[in-house]
């Protein structure tokens, strides 16, 4: 007799994509969890926010998130992805956490950054010979890393997805959306979000700001950029020995 599919053979014509956001502490926020909001809404989509426990994590703005799944239990992963933020400077040199995204690299069908996260693929060698978007003030650093910088918000080169600095992430969800689930849907869940930037100035790239604006957001970041360029030196060189 023939009969209706089951909820169990619904769920195995429609497995889960695993989409995972790597949380660490000193994260920028806004480069999770503006596209975790997007790719939340892709059909079949589980997010998970990974860490090494499922202790709080601190953000760089004072709250805190929860991860979700722990490296360990990480199921394999459709989209990896890595947010930016200062706190990758322990992440680029954090052998557990590089570990880590390679594994989870060989099998996901999209390995991905946000902002300066791309660094850290760059760490783990994920981005040798790939074109690569990253925060302005951080985009010269992928060469370091055989990776190619690229001045756009999104870049895709082959499996490797990658979004500009911090706002830039939602339209990197946007567009990931559209690679797994069609534009048609992609542009629905940009109306849901009501995603029509209309900024009160105009001045969010070095190009628009104008040199005297750009030197002076230098300024006021050179010491945090100094910190964090110590540990990209020695990633760097890490990886040219491996």
């Amino acid at each position: 007799m023939l009969r209706g599919p089951t909820t169990f053979d619904i769920a195995a014509m429609n497995p889960p994509l695993h989409i995972g956001f790597l949380l660490f502490p000193m994260v920028t926020q806004l480069d999770l969890t503006g596209p975790a909001q997007v790719l939340s809404r892709v059909p079949d989509a589980k997010v998970h926010l990974l860490w090494k426990n499922l202790d709080p994590v601190p953000t760089d703005v004072g709250f805190t998130i929860n991860p979700t799944t722990t490296f360990a239990d990480c199921p394999p992963l459709t989209v990896l992805c890595v947010p930016g933020g200062f706190g990758i400077g322990e992440q680029l040199e954090d052998a557990q956490t590089l570990d880590f995204l390679r594994r989870q690299a060989e099998g996901a069908r999209y390995v991905t950054s946000v902002c300066n996260g791309a660094l850290v693929l760059g760490a783990a060698g994920l981005l040798k010979g790939y074109r690569s978007a990253c925060h302005w003030l951080w985009r010269p650093y992928l060469a370091r890393f055989g990776a190619h910088p690229v001045a756009e918000r999104v870049v895709r080169d082959r499996n490797r997805l990658s979004g500009g600095g911090v706002t830039a992430g939602i339209d990197f969800g946007l567009a990931l959306a559209a690679e797994l689930a069609g534009d048609e849907l992609a542009r629905t869940l940009q109306l849901a979000f009501e995603y029509d930037p209309a900024p009160p100035f105009d001045c969010g790239s070095p190009e628009k700001a104008g040199a005297a604006r750009v030197a002076h957001l230098r300024a006021l970041q050179a010491a945090r950029i100094a910190a964090v360029e110590e540990r990209i030196a020695r990633a760097a060189a890490r990886l040219d020995l491996a």
